[in-house]
């Protein structure tokens, strides 16, 4: 006997699972499939940041209105833990990004978001013992933090479990079924599932499901490098969470004794999501040793602990791909490059409501269509810094 539902997710990282949570809310009969197991991919290697800084006023949008689930996880999804620290977040640029970064701020200071931008002397009270010659003044959100991605994922699901939804880990979807024009289900490697709705949140399997159903989904597999440094004994215990473009590294605290640090420049884009992972090399981890030590001389005295690589789609515009498209009842979820942790649950919130009401309300969302390829126009912040990750 067939299973049946109203609607399939197809992948169960943090974006699936929130989708699972908002549409289960709604009263949808929901089956969650993951090829592995809930997080194992762009999710579980994630670096977890909660910030609204963007140079695209859309995608702070989506990460302002998807904070307060952070901060209010038991009250809003009341299962599980996101795990949210509050360190606060600075945003450094080279001077050269001075004037897009001050309209960025102002745009979101419109928007309601907590964020000002702030000069080197402040800049050197917040990241304490810093290398500031070559910053001029940066953002700051006080509120932000980071969290943890997998308890995100796996709240989440946890509260759409208890809504009624079935989550099928280890199940590989080997086809999306179609019949005269519309989705019908999907063929898994466990039997066939029944749905008139299908929703494509694989990451950087998207693209493969997708040309499944005739669509071309201009993702490719984005691999990054993330190393965790312990910290000099007295130093590091009230850092924030720092983008630092301009010696392109990011960098947070895990916990009370480690960094983390990851790299912006270095990513390979392209080649198959199965393929094995390298792992860190010795000229991965001296890159963020000298970038990490420009910026903080003190960590020199700290200690090299582990290191991983992570695995997303990424899209020509590096913004996510949502929405209708082929096939009617077949919807996108992906294509997040990277980003989409802290946008998961207004993006959920907001798909929800395109699937079962025909529009998303939460935030509109619609500019992230698969379309704008076709047409030629893809998305560019109001006031964009250097693309990174190429």
């Amino acid at each position: 006997m067939t299973e049946t539902a109203d609607v399939i997710v197809v992948g169960g990282g943090v974006q699936g699972a929130s989708l699972a949570f908002h549409l289960a809310r709604r009263g949808a009969r929901v089956v969650v499939l993951e090829r592995s197991t809930i997080a194992a991919g762009a999710t579980g290697r994630s670096s977890g940041f909660v910030r609204m800084h963007y140079d695209l006023l859309l995608e702070a949008r989506l990460a302002w209105t998807s904070f307060p689930y952070f901060t209010n996880w038991r009250e809003i999804v009341g299962e599980g833990d996101p795990g949210f620290v509050q360190t606060g977040f600075l945003q450094l640029v080279p001077p050269r990004h001075e004037a897009a970064l001050r309209a960025n701020v102002a745009l979101q200071r419109e928007a309601g978001i907590r964020t000002e931008v702030v000069d080197r002397e402040t800049v050197a009270k917040i990241l304490t013992g810093a290398v500031l010659d070559d910053v001029e003044v940066a953002a700051h959100e006080p509120l932000s933090g980071y969290a943890d991605p997998t308890g995100t994922a796996a709240g989440f699901l946890a509260a759409a479990r208890k809504l009624g939804t079935r989550v099928l880990v280890g199940t590989r979807v080997g086809a999306v079924d179609v019949e005269r024009g519309r989705v019908t289900g999907v063929t898994t490697d466990r039997g066939r599932l029944a749905a008139p709705i299908v929703v494509n949140a694989a990451g950087a399997w998207a693209s493969e499901l997708a040309a499944g159903v005739g669509l071309d989904v201009p993702i490719k597999p984005w691999r990054h490098d993330t190393a965790y440094f312990g910290l000099p004994e007295g130093q590091g215990s009230n850092l924030p969470v720092v983008i630092d473009h301009s010696r392109e590294i990011y960098f947070r605290l895990e916990g009370h004794e480690l960094l983390l640090v990851g790299l912006e420049i270095g990513s390979t884009v392209g080649g198959q999501p199965d393929d094995p992972m390298p792992g860190l090399g010795p000229t991965t981890v001296e890159q963020m040793v000298d970038r990490v030590c420009a910026r903080l001389p003190w960590m020199a005295e700290g200690t090299f602990r582990t290191g991983h690589d992570g695995q997303d789609g990424i899209t020509p515009d590096q913004r996510p791909i949502v929405g209708p498209a082929g096939p009617e009842g077949f919807f996108l979820d992906c294509g997040h490059s990277g980003t989409g942790f802290k946008t998961a649950p207004a993006m959920g919130a907001s798909m929800a409501e395109w699937i079962l009401d025909g529009r998303p309300s939460t935030v509109d969302i619609t500019p992230f269509g698969l379309d704008r390829f076709a047409a030629g126009k893809l998305i560019i912040g109001e006031h964009p810094y250097d693309a990174i990750w190429r």
